[in-house]
Order: structure tokens, then sequence, then C-alpha cells
């Protein structure tokens, strides 16, 4: 799957419900629309508050900035954010040296505000690099001393402010083999450890994750992460947690999700699905939604199920800003919430799964 396209900051196509005949017209019924109680019990913050445990969001800043009605859902049913783009390379330092914060403080500002916690995403990517890292041809000793900056400068700039940090994402191929990325083709595998210690020595209180895509089920890029995992402990580097994105396809949860992350958890690592969403073929019936409900609260159930589980954030807000139909050719709606903010039986589903008594 083209993964690395993951978080572009592109001209998101919104699906129009009219245009796309989206989860009404093919459908033949209408959208149900749930209208979530906006008393702390019963919002996503509410349960998830009740279970000690995160829920959250990944945040677009232009509709943070211009747009109530995302805010409005944003600070009612999310207790965590993580910046969908803000904090990557390319954001955060577009010129060697040359560092823009404005978006990234506008999101941690925000959650301050709201009561909300932050996950930093991401310090090492080999995506949305900015050219003058990419092209750059440096040599092993600069590239370590750059990677190694820019990591104490944004650790050193949020310290104490961001609860957990996707230090190093999609490090793995298929297989389990590490992906020959820029960090890897130069530095060596050695890349995740260093990483890792040098984000430590900067926010000893912040927890630290590896985080990738298609390691949910019990299969061989799960079993390279995990076989790298435990080579860390032992060798006694500061691994926090593991971060499964969890972008699914209607339907097509993976069976062993479960004892994966059970098997993650026994390493006593906190485990995590970070980036959330279910995508289904466009236009959506009523009975892929109805699907995609229970996909949400299989998911969350999933995690919840197994001890060290911190929490669920779904990669985004509202269809409206999805980046599921700019990346899937055909589909969409992988979201809780409609393009105009109603609550899809997808929000019943993972409210359901963050809530023991349903």
């Amino acid at each position: 799957m083209p993964h690395s396209a993951r978080g572009h900051r592109r001209a998101f196509r919104p699906l129009t419900l009219a245009a796309a005949g989206a989860l009404v017209a093919t459908a033949t019924v209408a959208l149900p629309q749930f209208t979530p109680d906006a008393s702390a019990a019963t919002t996503l913050r509410g349960y998830a508050d009740a279970r000690g445990a995160r829920i959250g969001a990944a945040v677009a800043d232009g509709p943070l900035r211009t747009e109530p009605a995302y805010t409005t859902v944003l600070n009612r049913e999310f207790n965590s954010v993580t910046a969908e783009n803000a904090m990557k390379w390319d954001a955060l330092e577009p010129s060697r040296g040359g560092y823009n914060w404005a978006a990234a403080d506008r999101l941690v500002n925000h959650a301050a505000a709201h009561n909300q916690g932050v996950r930093g995403h991401t310090l090492v990517w080999h995506n949305q690099n900015p050219s003058w890292l990419a092209n750059g041809n440096f040599s092993a000793s600069e590239l370590n001393t750059i990677l190694k900056k820019h990591i104490d400068t944004t650790l050193g700039r949020y310290k104490g402010k961001i609860y957990a940090w996707d230090v190093v994402n999609e490090a793995f191929n298929e297989d389990g083999s590490m992906r020959n990325s820029l960090w890897q083709s130069k530095l060596g595998s050695g890349y995740v450890a260093n990483a890792l210690r040098w984000a430590h020595a900067a926010d000893p209180s912040a927890k630290l994750y590896i985080n990738d895509y298609s390691i949910e089920a019990d299969n061989a890029k799960s079993d390279g992460l995990y076989n790298l995992a435990r080579q860390l402990l032992a060798q006694g580097v500061p691994l926090h947690g593991i971060g499964f994105q969890a972008h699914f396809v209607v339907g097509q949860l993976p069976s062993s999700m479960k004892a994966n992350l059970k098997r993650f958890s026994d390493l006593g690592l906190e485990v995590s699905i970070t980036e959330l969403d279910v995508r289904i073929p466009m236009p959506a019936s009523s009975a892929e939604l109805a699907q995609q409900s229970t996909d949400y609260k299989t998911a969350t159930e999933n995690c919840l199920g197994v001890p060290r589980c911190a929490g669920v954030t779904v990669w985004g807000v509202t269809d409206k800003y999805s980046w599921v139909p700019g990346t899937f050719n055909g589909y969409g709606a992988a979201l809780p919430y409609t393009e105009s903010y109603g609550a899809k039986p997808a929000y019943q589903g993972l409210s359901d799964g963050l809530n023991p008594q349903a």
C-alpha cells in the first residue's frame, strides 16, 4: 500500500455526499445520525477518561485555525491530539537550522488550553523530509549530527509538553527487513537505537515509540519489529511503546490483531493504535457502514483488552479532511464523522469500544 503518501499536505479532495453518492444515494438509505451527548460521561473522551486511556485524533492545522465546527468536535470528543503534518521534518525544519514552529506551537497550545495530551509525530521517517536533507548527500558522521540536533532541538522546545513521541516511523519492509531509507542506507540499523537514546536524553518524561503500518497482524513485518524491540530492550535502549497505525479496509481487520498486540505488551511495552481509519469503497452502503462501526469497536477492544494499551488515535476527525480519498482511489468515508460533522455509525462503534458497559 502507498503509505509513503500518508499525511502529505496535499489539496484534499473532500467527498461530497451529492457527487459521490457517498453514504446515501446508492445505498438507498439515509445516513444514520447519532447525536452524542455533550456531557463528559458519554463523549468519547468521557469514556476514555473513565478507563484512564487516551482517545486521540490527528489534527490538521488549517481547520484548527479556521473551522469552529472542527474544533468543537475535537475539544468535546478527544483527550489527545497528534499533529497530522505540523511536526514532520519538512514542516519543522524546511531549511537547515531554520525552524518554523508556528503550526506545531498552535497545536500544543490548543491542547494545553483544552486539557488534551499531545502525541509527537514524527522524528525519523523516510518520507516528508525537506529537500536539503533528502538530497544533501551527507556523510554518515554529518547525517548523525544533523539527526541528533533535530531531535535535541525539537524535544527541547516541547520538553514536558508531549507525553509520547513516534520517534522512528515506518522503518520496516513487508518481509520484516529494514527499509532502505536515507537513515538505514547511511547509518545502518543502529540509527533506531541512537534516535531513541537522544530523544530520551532530550525529554526523559516522554514515552518513546516505534510506529508502523501493516503490523497489526502476526506476520513477517510485525515479526521483524518484534525481534528489533526485543534486541533494543535487551540492550537497555529507552523504547517504551509500539504504535500500530491500523489503516484498515472495511471488514478486513486481522483475526490475530489482539494476540499480536499482546505479545508486544508482554515485552513490557505500551501498545497504542496510533492512526486508525477504516476505508470503504465508494459509494458506501448501509451494510458497509454497519461493518465499519463493528470494525471500529473491534479494533478499540483489541487494544484496550491488552495490558499496557495506552489508547487509540483516529487519523483525522472528519471525512472532509481525510487523507484516504487522495491516496486510495475509489475509497473514502473512513472516519467517524461526515463532512458536515454528523456522527456516523462508526462513532457509535468507537464509543462502544471505549465503554465497557456497552
